[in-house]
């Protein structure tokens, strides 16, 4: 492993992998497999997702949020641990910590009409949910998750080979996977002092799912903690998606591929009246697959660091974790 000590996300051309050549593909994988061991994201271009089309998605989330919180809680579901339509401010807190982060968001998960009836998952899916007040955000919104999925299942081709696995190992365990779309609202603080003083945008955290593809958000505050203990800031350029390492990922690979800690940090004092929106995408992949360590990524200097568990299982641990499920 590289000892390099990364100060910037390394940039990498997704187009390199999915139309290069032989010699270029391989770049690439050594080029994203360097950056996983160090740093844990990278920032990629040609993904897919055009500046268009993310503006508009931008555009709905903000007319949505600026609803009063009267209507936009018709649109909770906690019954289903809010996996699905709008959660709150403050309902979500970091594992480990009980004070909620200073954020309120909205969840999109599969398009149910495009998971064929054959399919066992599709009964355990609940359906989305879709504010009636915002209407071209149903469109739009499905547009954007089948794009970022799709750079998605590209970038855990170019993992699985890296990891020396068949390059479509991880195909058959997303097809039709419960990823999310995550539209958050860090909202504004018009008075600093009536927030729990430990209050933050989002505490320290490493993502629950495989990867996460991150548009650029409206305003600065993402850190990612270094290898050595230092917070770096993260900002992507318009062009780019960031995609990061999450925990599911971690445990299948026996933290051979490190699950990146990172927060969004509150802005100055004098700024803490003002928004930042900010749209993750949490590529999930079937609950049923198995995350037991690859045996390929255990051995005496890495011994099994997990017990076996199903995505499923794992997930509802964290949600429970998270304070969403009870």
């Amino acid at each position: 492993m590289s000892d390099i000590l990364y100060n910037e996300i390394p940039s990498l051309d997704l187009a390199d992998f999915t139309t290069g050549d032989a010699n270029t593909k391989a770049a690439f994988v050594k080029k994203l497999g360097d950056a996983y061991q160090n740093i844990g994201f990278v920032a990629i271009k040609n993904h897919g997702l055009t500046q268009e089309l993310q503006d508009k998605l931008y555009q709905s989330i903000k007319n949505f949020f600026i609803l009063d919180d009267s209507v936009k809680n018709q649109y909770e579901r906690p019954e289903i641990g809010y996996q699905r339509g709008y959660t709150g401010k403050g309902k979500e807190h970091a594992k480990g910590r009980n004070t909620g982060d200073l954020k309120e968001f909205y969840h999109v998960g599969q398009d149910l009409s495009h998971i064929p009836d054959s399919d066992p998952l599709k009964k355990d899916y609940p359906p989305n949910v879709w504010p009636t007040e915002i209407p071209d955000f149903k469109d739009v919104a499905l547009e954007v998750f089948s794009t970022i999925e799709n750079a998605g299942k590209a970038m855990l081709r170019a993992i699985a080979l890296h990891l020396e696995l068949s390059e479509d190992y991880f195909e058959s365990k997303v097809l039709h996977g419960n990823s999310i779309l995550r539209p958050i609202h860090y909202f504004p603080i018009q008075n600093p002092e009536e927030v729990p003083a430990d209050a933050v945008r989002a505490a320290e955290h490493g993502d629950i799912n495989l990867i996460t593809l991150l548009m650029g958000a409206s305003a600065d505050g993402l850190q990612v903690l270094r290898k050595d203990g230092k917070w770096i800031p993260i900002t992507a350029l318009p062009e780019q998606l960031v995609v990061n390492v999450g925990d599911m990922l971690e445990r299948l690979t026996n933290k051979k591929l490190k699950s990146t800690i990172h927060r969004v940090v509150n802005p100055p004092r004098d700024k803490m009246n003002s928004s930042r929106y900010s749209i993750p995408f949490f590529m999930h992949p079937r609950s049923d697959m198995d995350l037991t360590c690859l045996d390929s990524c255990v051995d005496e200097e890495n011994p099994k660091a997990f017990a076996d568990a199903t995505a499923g299982e794992f997930l509802e641990e964290r949600l429970r974790e998270l304070g969403l499920r009870k």
